[in-house]
């Protein structure tokens, strides 16, 4: 498994003179993923949870509904010439009864660490494949609690500590409890290594749940938060105007800013308690 971090030196510079020094970077590396052999998607990751990211990617794609929809995942060994294996390709083997995906020109399934589904159609596309409904959730959470979640993310936020690069993601219970948290250079993966991780621990749909992301609530996160059937969004930073569309119609609680005691809730505030 390749590393998380890297030293890299680089010439430290202030107002009284220069000094070298090793730095401490976020490794950023390609995970190929494939299904069934065949090539998918190229994401840029830090490596770690690869497994996770993949079965979250493919259910925030539409492409599996639960973990029995998955028969196998692999690292692909002799992925290179020499036969060596990178740890950067994995192929995921969809059970029996799954139909694999079909790649056309209007979908991109190549993704980069700044944007997570580039070529999504629309809104509707999203709502039409989503095998779940957050709208439908009775889950409520106190804003006293959405207030105390950044500190609990932040403090799981080991490699952000020693690098200041990487995004992170958590997943909570409605009453503030932390179930898990994954940091990651893309911000999309690191929600798709949580929703993985909850794959594979039989938790989707993510009912009664809060996502929280470290920083801005993108259309793709938002997109991931619905498919998963999570029913709360949060993020420390600003939407953007296709989130909260997407949030508005599939009936997603989307909060954002949420600074302190201060926050904004942007669409279905009847399931924020004050």
């Amino acid at each position: 498994m390749g590393r998380v971090t890297a030293r890299r030196r680089a010439e430290h510079v202030t107002s009284g003179g220069s000094v070298s020094r090793p730095e401490t970077l976020a490794v950023e590396e390609p995970l190929e993923i494939r299904v069934n052999g065949t090539p998918l998607t190229v994401t840029m990751r830090t490596p770690g949870s690869d497994v996770e990211l993949a079965q979250g990617f493919l259910l925030t794609e539409g492409v599996i509904a639960r973990r029995d929809d998955i028969a196998r995942v692999a690292y692909c060994r002799g992925a290179t010439d020499d036969g060596t294996n990178t740890y950067n390709v994995l192929d995921v083997t969809l059970a029996p009864h799954v139909p694999p995906p079909s790649v056309d020109v209007t979908r991109n399934f190549y993704t980069t660490s700044s944007c997570g589904v580039c070529g999504k159609a629309s809104i509707d596309a999203v709502r039409t494949v989503s095998h779940y409904s957050p709208g439908d959730d009775p889950t409520t959470v106190t804003n006293a609690t959405l207030s105390a979640l950044p500190q609990q993310l932040r403090q799981a936020q080991k490699v952000f500590n020693s690098t200041g690069g990487l995004h992170a993601a958590a997943l909570f219970s409605a009453d503030g409890e932390m179930f898990v948290a994954r940091e990651d250079i893309g911000r999309h993966n690191a929600v798709d290594k949580v929703i993985g991780w909850a794959l594979e621990q039989g938790r989707v749909p993510l009912t009664s749940t809060v996502l929280l992301v470290s920083g801005r609530a993108s259309f793709e996160l938002t997109q991931k938060a619905v498919m998963a059937g999570i029913p709360v969004l949060a993020a420390v930073s600003a939407p953007s105007s296709l989130a909260v569309d997407l949030a508005s119609q599939a009936g997603l609680t989307l909060v954002a800013f949420l600074r302190n005691e201060s926050m904004n809730v942007y669409t279905r505030p009847d399931r924020v308690v004050r």
